[in-house]
C-alpha cells in the first residue's frame, strides 16, 4: 500500500484505526512520518471550521507496531477567535505512542511582513544520483520515497559535516498536496547526526517540531522538494538538529527541528 491508499483506509474507519503494513516498519516500529500524520489527519477532522495548521510539537512515547491497529484520537483544547488548540495521540493496545500537540490558525492583518531567507544553491532533482533502496540494509519504508543527497555524507561515513539532506519526493503522485502529506514525506530523512557514525547504530527521533509557512506555497507537479538540515549540538547520545523545506521556486514551506536519540 503506498501513502495515498494508506491515507484512504484511515479516512474509511469508523473508529480513525489503520494497521501499519510491515513494509511500512523502520526497524521493529512503523514509520515516524506516517504515524504524525495519520495523527494530524485526525486532527484536523476534528476541527469545527477549517483552520491552516500552523506548528506540532510532536512526541513519539513508543513505537507503533506494524500488523497491530492503532488509533487517532484527537482533543479540542481551546478554540478562539482565530487559533484552535487540539491534542492527538496514537494509541494502540491501549497504550499512547505518540502525543501531538497542533496549532490551527487563520490569518490575521499584521504590519509585519519578512521574507525567509533565499534557498541554498542545489543541482536539479534529474541531476542528481536517486539513493538505492536495498532490502534488508535500509529501512522498509523507503521503498515508497525518491530522495536525491546533496548536502553532506551518507550515514555511518565518520563525517564530521554539520549538514545533510537534498531533494525528496513521494514515488507516487497525489491529486491535492497537503500538510498532511508533508509530515509524511519529511520524517523521510535520517538523523542528521547518523553520518558521524562509524558503523550502524540505533537511532529515532524523540520529539519533533514542524512549522508550516502559511498559505502553503505550490508543490511542482513533479513532487519534488528541498530539505536541509544542521547539527547544532550532539553529546550524551542526544542529537539537537533543525531543518528547512523549500519548493523547487526556493520558496520556503516549512520549518522543522528535531531531538533524536543515537546509540553509538
Amino acid at each position: 500500500m503506498n501513502f495515498a491508499a494508506l491515507l484512504a483506509a484511515f479516512d474509511q474507519s469508523p473508529d480513525r484505526s489503520l494497521t501499519i503494513p510491515p513494509e511500512w516498519a523502520q526497524g521493529r516500529a512503523g514509520y515516524g512520518g506516517l504515524v504524525a500524520a495519520l495523527v494530524l489527519r485526525g486532527m484536523r477532522a476534528s476541527l469545527s471550521e477549517p483552520r491552516p495548521v500552523r506548528s506540532l510539537a510532536i512526541t513519539f512515547v513508543g513505537p507503533v507496531q506494524p500488523g497491530e491497529p492503532v488509533q487517532v484520537e484527537a482533543e479540542i483544547l481551546r478554540e478562539g477567535r482565530a487559533v484552535t488548540q487540539v491534542l492527538g495521540r496514537a494509541v494502540q493496545n491501549g497504550q499512547t505512542m505518540c502525543i501531538v500537540q497542533g496549532s490551527f490558525g487563520a490569518g490575521r492583518p499584521s504590519s509585519v511582513d519578512v521574507a525567509a531567507e533565499p534557498a541554498p544553491s542545489a543541482p536539479a532533482p534529474d541531476g542528481c544520483q536517486r539513493t538505492p533502496f536495498v532490502e534488508g540494509v535500509m529501512p522498509n519504508f523507503l521503498r515508497y520515497f525518491d530522495t536525491r543527497w546533496t548536502f553532506g555524507d551518507y550515514p555511518c561515513t565518520n563525517s564530521r559535516k554539520r549538514e545533510m539532506g537534498g531533494w525528496m519526493r513521494f514515488d507516487e503522485q497525489f491529486d491535492h498536496f497537503d500538510e498532511v502529506h508533508l509530515v509524511g514525506l519529511v520524517d523521510v530523512w535520517p538523523p542528521a547526526v547518523l553520518p558521524h557514525l562509524k558503523e550502524r547504530a540505533p537511532a529515532s527521533s524523540l520529539t519533533w517540531t514542524i512549522e508550516f509557512v502559511q498559505p502553503q506555497p505550490p508543490v511542482g507537479a513533479d513532487g519534488w522538494l528541498l530539505y536541509k538540515a544542521s547539527i547544532e549540538h550532539a553529546r550524551d547520545g542526544y542529537g539537537h538538529c533543525s531543518a528547512m523545506i523549500w519548493n523547487p521556486a526556493g520558496e520556503l514551506v516549512a520549518i522543522s527541528r528535531q531531538t533524536v536519540t543515537v546509540f553509538g
